[in-house]
């Protein structure tokens, strides 16, 4: 039996139906159903839910609508932003829809509520469809899990029958249709078999679900779980629209057609697009063959940058950027008029050898510039895995291209500098000798063919302009010195660091440190104590630190104390700097006998080394101090051999070697001492102490002496001219075969010095001992 009908404002839901005793919130979007929220909350908050039949309809009719809803009272109405209402409603009975009054302004429907149900259920049959869906409800609550313990303890305490019908028809979880169909089930005995099928239905969807999980679970094991991820990933991509392997192997074809590179590499590359489009994505390979086809196509083939022809531009970039290594910056523009002349050739290979701190690495950038070449740097320091050079395999886990692959890759051209830093600090183990992998590399002849282990295609490096640094010849193996041009940078005089100071340090610590135009003067006297007295080096390093040490109490001075200018003298450079660090050993004033001067060669330049000789009583012991290394040792020993031969020409008796111990210092003893070179020194220091004649202190020598007291020539000629000009000295032995070295050297370093070539120990006591 159906009640009076009533006139309610009625909203439409779209995807969601409203049962009994339900309290659920819904949002409002549309105006009309805004407006019979507007009369409800106007009359008695009453008003009619009832779900229409396509969600996607905007403007539902009579026919629209499910024939059955619910009224509800609105409990509560919230206004949220971009107009839309959030109500909040709780069900209170069904309602037949039995026409439409009005559809505009908004919904005006009339209703016929539902009259209890007056049949009488036997006992039996209440009692028995109460533990149905008793018994129903607990199996949904433990398949699906998603109902709280205390609401399922709850709902299983209902002791009435129509009360446990609408409860659990409220709390599961079910579509807005399985609702709208209890809904429309008007007596007690149409709800619970509505209710029992839906249940029923859940259930066993939920426990085939179940199953199917555990199946599937027992299939995959721990090393399936990585495939599991790449399928669910390729899902979400495909579902995102982001990928799929046609479309990368699609983007691969398109950055090969415009790829500047030969037939056998274009070929190659698409043979590796054709296998990467056939492959499985979720497979490993997949993924270090996408790795590989991406390198290759990244790499400049063809690509090549325009050489600067400018010669004029060239030098004058050269003479800006660094001051002196005129040798180097002569061999650039050899070989851009090379270059200009024959439109192309080979790239020189040079090796520019010299102590720390004297620009090799720094003229390497200025070359590049001068050029307009793209520069990269590859540091060898340390490197000793020859898979480095030649990069790894393919196929191995983790495997990448070589450092010079990669430094073609940063450049993006196949014409770069490529600049081969400290290439003396490498070395060799267990995985290979790295300068072995070099040789390719540096070898004008093959480097046209150099083939990378994982890139497989053989690259061409002959336009590649390469530039090694070492600091030391010796540590580069004979082979891979054969296949480069060594140009020796030596150290700077005082003169050049001067200059480098002035043009390019002081200005650019003065940026580095925000000193202030004018606000800071370094006086050129105590520029040149701060080179002679502070640094001791063949490079400018040191004296940049020296530098940025004086700006930055400068700036303290300028900042904290408010001083209009600091001016930096010889009176206050040791406030700046603290007291000096070296001194030089000058030549001594008077002549002595038993003391000769000798000039020594170091990694930071060259130095002076006093040798002193004392004669006494003893059993003919040869007695050598000073941390003599084995070489100058032995240099000691074959100046006492020439002595003893040649004793009779200087009235020495037989029994004075047998009677008396020669004693050889070289002080400053905590410092090791080795080399040839002071063989012509001690042999002078030890005859004059021998024969009592004085060696004359403004003299310096340097020369190897052999048992016959021939004078072999030496090394590092330029360092050692240098330190006896910095000692005052006024005269420098030589040996002979050194003159083509003196014929080098510059002028302003002879300046001063007058240079005597010895070919015997004859003409160094000649030259050497007071007469």
């Amino acid at each position: 039996m159906k009640q009076p009908i009533s006139i309610l404002p009625a909203i439409a839901l779209r995807g969601t139906t409203i049962l009994p005793d339900m309290i659920v919130h819904f949002d409002v979007s549309r105006e009309r159903s805004m407006k019979a929220i507007e009369a409800a909350m106007l009359q008695d908050e009453k008003i009619f839910l009832v779900t229409q039949k396509d969600p996607e309809m905007e403007t539902p009719g009579i026919t629209d609508l499910y024939k059955v809803g619910t009224v509800a009272y609105i409990k509560q109405v919230v206004k949220l932003p971009h107009d839309l209402l959030r109500v909040l409603v709780e069900g209170v009975e069904r309602a037949e829809l039995i026409g439409l009054e009005q559809e505009k302004p908004f919904l005006m429907a009339e209703t016929a509520g539902f009259e209890a149900d007056g049949a009488h259920y036997a006992k039996s049959l209440r009692e028995a469809m109460y533990r149905s869906i008793r018994e129903l409800f607990q199996r949904y609550c433990i398949e699906s899990g998603r109902i709280s313990k205390d609401l399922a303890a709850k709902i299983m305490n209902i002791q009435n029958l129509e009360e446990l019908i609408s409860q659990v028809s409220v709390n599961i979880q079910i579509t807005y249709q399985n609702q709208q169909k209890i809904l429309e089930a008007v007596t007690l005995e149409e709800q619970y078999e509505v209710l029992a099928a839906i249940l029923n239905n859940e259930i066993e969807v939920l426990q085939i679900g179940h199953d199917l999980q555990h199946k599937l679970k027992a299939r995959v094991d721990k090393n399936q779980r990585e495939y599991i991820l790449r399928e669910q990933l390729k899902l979400i991509r495909e579902e995102l629209g982001e990928d799929n392997t046609a479309d990368t192997a699609q983007e691969y074809r398109e950055k090969l057609e415009k790829l500047q590179a030969s037939k056998e590499v274009k070929d190659k590359i698409s043979k590796e697009i054709d296998r990467f489009k056939s492959m499985n994505s979720s497979a490993a390979e997949s993924s270090v063959l996408s790795t590989y086809i991406e390198t290759l196509l990244d790499l400049p083939w063809d690509k090549k940058s325009e050489d600067s022809m400018d010669l004029a531009e060239a030098w004058k970039i050269l003479e800006e950027g660094h001051y002196g290594l005129k040798e180097v910056k002569e061999r650039i523009m050899e070989f851009l008029s090379v270059r200009k002349l024959t439109s192309g050739g080979k790239s020189p290979i040079l090796c520019l050898v010299g102590p720390p701190g004297t620009g090799k690495t720094s003229i390497a950038h200025s070359v590049a510039e001068a050029l307009h070449k793209k520069y990269v740097r590859i540091c060898l320091g340390g490197v000793r895995d020859e898979a480095e050079i030649r990069g790894h395999r393919k196929t191995y886990v983790g495997a990448m291209p070589g450092r010079i692959t990669v430094a073609l890759q940063q450049a993006g051209v196949s014409n770069p500098l490529m600049l081969l830093d400290e290439i003396d600090k490498t070395s060799s183990d267990y995985k290979g000798d790295t300068s072995s992998a070099l040789l390719e590399v540096l070898d004008p002849e093959q480097n046209s063919h150099f083939n990378d282990h994982y890139v497989e295609v053989p690259q061409d490096l002959s336009e590649v302009l390469f530039i090694a640094t070492a600091n030391d010849i010796q540590g580069i193996p004979r082979p891979l010195l054969d296949r480069m041009e060594v140009i020796e940078i030596s150290g700077y005089t005082e003169n050049e660091k001067e200059h480098i100071a002035k043009e390019h340090l002081i200005p650019k610590q003065f940026e580095v440190n925000g000193i202030p135009k004018g606000k800071l003067t370094i006086q050129p006297a105590a520029l040149r104590k701060m080179i002679t007295l502070y640094t001791r080096e063949a490079g400018v390093r040191g004296l940049e630190r020296k530098i940025g040490q004086i700006c930055r109490k400068a700036a303290r001075e300028l900042m904290e104390n408010g001083a209009d200018k600091v001016v930096v003298n010889t009176k206050n450079l040791d406030k700046f700097l603290g007291k000096s660090t070296y001194s030089y050993l000058m030549a001594n004033k008077k002549d002595e006998v038993g003391i000769a001067r000798g000039l020594a060669w170091t990694q930071v330049g060259g130095d002076t080394l006093q040798i002193e000789v004392n004669v006494m009583p003893g059993k003919g012991e040869l007695v050598l101090t000073g941390q003599l290394g084995d070489v100058m040792k032995e240099s000691a020993m074959a100046g006492i051999s020439y002595i003893r031969s040649v004793a009779d020409q200087y009235d020495i008796k037989p029994e004075f070697f047998q009677e008396n111990d020669i004693h050889v210092h070289i002080p400053e003893g905590a410092v090791p001492k080795d080399g040839p070179s002071a063989g012509i020194t001690m042999a002078t220091a030890m005859l004059s102490a021998i024969i009592g004649k004085e060696v004359r202190a403004d003299v310096a020598m340097t020369g190897e002496i052999t048992l016959r007291g021939r004078v072999l020539p030496i090394g590092g000629l330029k360092e050692k001219l240098l330190a006896a000009k910095y000692a005052r000295i006024k005269q420098v032995l030589v040996p002979r075969e050194n003159k083509q070295d003196i014929q080098e050297i510059d002028a302003e370093i002879l300046d001063g010095l007058k240079i005597s070539y010895v070919d015997n120990m004859k003409e160094v006591l000649h030259e050497a001992l007071v007469k």
